[in-house]
């Protein structure tokens, strides 16, 4: 089914079409913020819901089948359009025609979004770490704009960690806009806290963010105390070795880690695609 409706100004609608499985959707908007990283919106199913957080598989058409892959939906659960943060990788089958895509395109879109980074995975808890490296940011870009996020958790800290500083121009963009928005800005203001870092070239903060739990410099810099399992609560995504890492840390701390099924302490992105796409 095409929707072929008009909006209000007499424009059409963007292009959704359903295709079995998948909805065949139009892209609206594209950014680039270096060579290897950029974002993507795309109209959005009315049918489609999801919960801030999951997953859902995207893709183009191929010459014999699809070529899709996982993606985190990095837009708010309330946004009238999807957004998608991504990697360029010059040999990946989807990557590499994916960084071409321009407005007025068409991509792929899952029908079942799913995954663990979702706020019924974790016990009740006073503070929410989001850790993530690279583009493992694009679940957290939409927990911080839910309103529900700060209702549940008295303060929220987003840490991002690149190889680069241009690298983290996505999450120091989210986060200003976050603050200024009329839906969540109130909310946010005062709970969510934001750290970055880089590995490979000078900044104002350096380190790989297991390195700097283990140190204690994180929470020297952000002015807390370490990780605690009876009030803290933490979300990961990123890279498969930081993902691992970090499971062994939060775990000698005695951390338990959580599911949709059984809540526990934290999450990990077990799907997130990393490199390779």
């Amino acid at each position: 089914m095409t929707d072929t409706a008009l909006r209000q100004d007499g424009a059409p609608l963007p292009h959704i079409e359903e295709k079995g499985a998948f909805f065949e959707v139009e892209v609206l908007e594209v950014q680039h913020y270096t060579e290897t990283l950029f974002s993507f919106r795309t109209a959005r199913p009315q049918s489609f819901r999801f919960r801030a957080g999951e997953f859902v598989m995207i893709g183009l058409e191929g010459e014999k089948k699809p070529v899709l892959r996982a993606y985190s939906i990095a837009s708010p659960t309330w946004d009238e359009a999807l957004e998608f943060y991504s990697i360029k990788v010059p040999d990946g089958a989807l990557t590499s025609r994916l960084r071409n895509i321009a407005p007025g395109d068409r991509i792929l879109l899952g029908k079942k979004p799913t995954g663990t980074l979702v706020s019924e995975a974790l016990r009740p808890g006073r503070r929410l770490y989001l850790f993530s490296t690279g583009t493992g940011a694009a679940p957290f870009a939409s927990l911080i704009r839910e309103p529900d996020i700060y209702e549940r958790f008295d303060e929220v800290i987003l840490t991002h960690t690149c190889r680069t500083l241009a690298e983290l121009a996505y999450t120091e963009q989210l986060v200003d806009a976050v603050r200024q928005d009329p839906l969540v800005g109130e909310f946010a203001n005062g709970k969510l806290v934001y750290f970055n870092s880089v590995t490979r070239e000078e900044g104002p903060r350096m380190g790989r963010i297991t390195d700097l739990i283990d140190t204690g410099k994180l929470f020297e810099m952000l002015e807390r105390e370490p990780l605690d399992p009876s009030r803290d609560r933490a979300m990961v995504c990123g890279s498969f070795e930081m993902l691992n890492d970090l499971k062994h840390l939060l775990e000698a701390r005695g951390f338990e880690e959580g599911s949709n099924a059984r809540p526990g302490d934290f999450v990990v992105e077990k799907a997130f695609s990393g490199e390779g796409i």
